[in-house]
């Protein structure tokens, strides 16, 4: 991997309800400069078109039916687990549905930063509209307000990253049970928890629509049982508790819809009744790690 460069797949979920947009990222995927390995695609119960022939794709590409929907972190396990099983993938670059690369030297860059670090695990992509704008929310940084500015990070953008297979090896897929929100920074603690890089690579663009988690239906409950799912998951005992009070002082101060409210706190209910699966706490210089790069793992 060091002399030859990682060889690098891209793996994309799709629930069939964007075939446009999906048409489009995987022409973009077809004007890298470096192309893939492998494609993959996952169709998150829905049946998928021959993108690979209509589409003159790049490289080896695999359709993946699942039965079910099985959410963000679950589909994009099902690809993984497919890498793993053909053995010949390094580096794992997974993109949401509705997003485009506008640059045609996205993979290449990957490459060139596993390259130089063997211990980089995951690399986050910047997420702008198109029209250039990146949300605040995007920013993986407390009150960060330039989206350009770049380094060692405590968590990442689920819409474009790339994954090291052999960090997966070591820290595990992706947490199924949460289905969206938080499974980022679960994976992200995890990672450094291991002693692997987290990476914000603003010069890597993933050009997606502005849109806001709200849309979702089941946002505020999901929201709110993922965070107590990842603090019983991932934190010191000690921690649990300031790291879930704040996140109540917060939503308290933030929520203007009391409909919002309830559900938020049903989910937070939720979350203490039912299990989101092992404990594996990080360690106590895991946590000192987390607030050095500026995100202590109680907000």
């Amino acid at each position: 991997m060091a002399q030859m460069g990682p060889r690098i797949a891209v793996a994309v979920v799709t629930m069939g309800n964007r075939p446009a947009e999906v048409d489009a990222l995987l022409a973009s995927v077809a004007k890298q400069d470096v192309a893939p390995e492998r494609i993959v695609v996952v169709g998150n119960g829905c049946p998928l078109p021959d993108f690979g022939a209509r589409l003159g794709l790049p490289g080896e590409v695999t359709l993946i039916e699942v039965d079910e929907n099985l959410g963000c972190p679950g589909g994009r396990n099902v690809a993984i687990q497919r890498l793993r099983e053909f053995g010949d993938v390094d580096v794992v670059v997974e993109l949401d549905d509705d997003g485009l690369l506008v640059d045609a030297d996205v993979l290449r860059r990957v490459g060139e930063l596993y390259t130089a670090d063997p211990r980089l695990g995951i690399v986050g992509f910047r997420i702008a509209d198109e029209h250039g704008e990146t949300q605040r929310r995007h920013v993986p940084r407390v009150g960060a307000k330039d989206p350009m500015r770049g380094g060692p990070v405590t968590g990442f953008l689920g819409g474009g990253h790339a994954l090291s297979m052999a960090m997966l090896e070591e820290t595990g897929d992706w947490a199924a049970e949460f289905f969206f929100a938080h499974e980022e920074t679960d994976l992200a603690w995890r990672a450094v928890d291991a002693g692997w890089t987290v990476l914000y690579a603003p010069e890597l663009l993933l050009q997606h629509p502005k849109t806001s988690p709200a849309r979702h239906a089941i946002y505020y409950r999901v929201n709110a049982r993922n965070r107590v799912w990842l603090a019983r998951r991932r934190l010191p005992l000690l921690l649990i508790p300031v790291h879930l009070g704040v996140w109540v002082l917060i939503t308290l101060l933030r929520m203007r819809s009391l409909g919002g409210l309830r559900a938020w706190f049903g989910g937070f209910m939720e979350g203490w009744r039912t299990s989101g699966g092992e404990r594996r706490p990080m360690r106590w210089h895991s946590v000192w790690r987390l607030t050095r790069l500026g995100r202590p793992p109680v907000i």
